[in-house]
């Protein structure tokens, strides 16, 4: 008999019937305002069936589902001539127990304590606890480059705002493998520039299982005009206060957009109504494009402005004294160059294949890039 649950973390599905070998399945929206498609789920019982996986109000990525046959430790896309639109069809291995599939790779807590742990005797990398969670969770903070003494600059790096944007995660990974490595850049890097980064800006989200999407009344990245509701973003906007000291240049807040079609499937910078502000940034993607060197392309060209397609005023929501997202918010700290929103897609970036190895690839290129713009630029 096939099982299907979602009883571990990063888990979320609503399994409407099983009829044979087709399954209805849709995703668990719990608190949110709207629709959105993150679904993550495991199959039990299906050894050497072929099962077909019809979803109701979610879509299956452009290259078809993650799926893993370890547990959720490494993953591959079943590739999109097994996969429409809303369905993909799956033949389980004759030898397998459990078999997982996703909408993207998922990346939970046990992925960065393993990150943490691979690189646990490196001098220029340190965790420490922003706060606890709304359910005691902790939330980790990562100091790295030059974590000690007065750095010449200060970059502060966010992920997670959304909990299901889990590609993000893997490039953050990368940025901080660039920085310790042991080369050119990573070496200017620690001499220079101290980085803060907090891996899952919505904690309990991305534990439970939540997509994080337009959550009710609003999402963490919504949060930014206090009195912040999230401790993650209250706790964030104090530590930033007392820890930039003026010497904050760039803040990245990392995102996934949509998974199918048009900006979705584009590296791409988030544009803002400032032209100040988006000279400032547009000089950083200038660097990024031209220092880029690993499998997934970053186009300038492909930023979506301001004004353009969802990036409007109103998808911000009411004005308020205070900026309401995370870009915006770090923007206005002394001493900034920019806060932006870079969003990463979760399989398909211009035709190339997203990955956690390539997203990680990514994210030391953005590493190379910041270490020639810092160098070049001056406040």
């Amino acid at each position: 008999m096939i099982e299907i649950d979602c009883a571990f973390p990063g888990g979320n599905i609503r399994v409407d019937s099983i009829e044979g070998d087709v399954v209805h399945l849709q995703p668990d929206l719990r608190d949110t305002d709207g629709h959105w498609f993150y679904w993550y789920f495991r199959v039990r019982g299906a050894r050497g069936r072929r099962v077909g996986f019809r979803f109701k109000d979610a879509d299956v990525g452009v290259r078809g589902p993650g799926v893993s046959l370890d547990d959720g430790r490494s993953w591959r896309w079943l590739g999109s001539e097994n996969s429409g639109e809303r369905s993909f069809t799956y033949e389980f291995p004759a030898q397998a127990e459990e078999v997982r599939f996703s909408l993207g790779m998922p990346y939970t807590q046990t992925n960065l304590e393993e990150f943490l742990a691979e690189h646990a005797g490196s001098r220029s990398l340190r965790t420490e606890t922003l706060c606890g969670s709304r359910k005691g969770r902790p939330v980790e903070c990562l100091r790295f480059g030059k974590p000690a003494g007065e750095p010449e600059h200060r970059v502060l790096l966010t992920a997670r705002h959304h909990a299901c944007e889990m590609m993000a995660s893997y490039a953050l990974e990368g940025v901080v493998e660039g920085v310790i490595a042991d080369d050119e850049s990573g070496r200017w890097l620690r001499r220079n520039v101290e980085f803060l980064a907090v891996p899952f800006m919505d904690r309990d989200g991305v534990k439970d299982g939540d997509q994080g999407k337009s959550r009710h009344p609003h999402d963490h990245n919504r949060d930014y005009a206090a009195p912040c509701i999230y401790p993650e973003v209250a706790a964030l906007r104090d530590k930033t206060r007392d820890w930039s000291q003026g010497r904050l240049r760039i803040a990245l807040d990392l995102h996934c957009p949509g998974h199918r079609g048009e900006w979705h499937e584009l590296i791409h910078f988030v544009g803002v109504a400032q032209d100040d502000l988006w000279a400032r940034i547009e000089q950083f993607c200038e660097v990024l494009e031209s220092t880029a060197s690993g499998p997934l392309p970053y186009r300038k060209s492909n930023n979506l402005l301001f004004g353009v397609n969802w990036n409007t005023a109103e998808e911000y929501g009411p004005q308020s004294a205070e900026p309401r997202s995370a870009s915006d918010w770090f923007s206005t700290l002394p001493g900034v160059w920019f806060g932006a929103t870079l969003e990463i897609p979760y399989a398909n970036a211009q035709g190339a294949e997203v990955t956690a190895d390539s997203a990680r690839a990514f994210g030391r290129d953005l590493a190379v890039a910041m270490r020639y713009h810092l160098a070049a630029t001056s406040p």
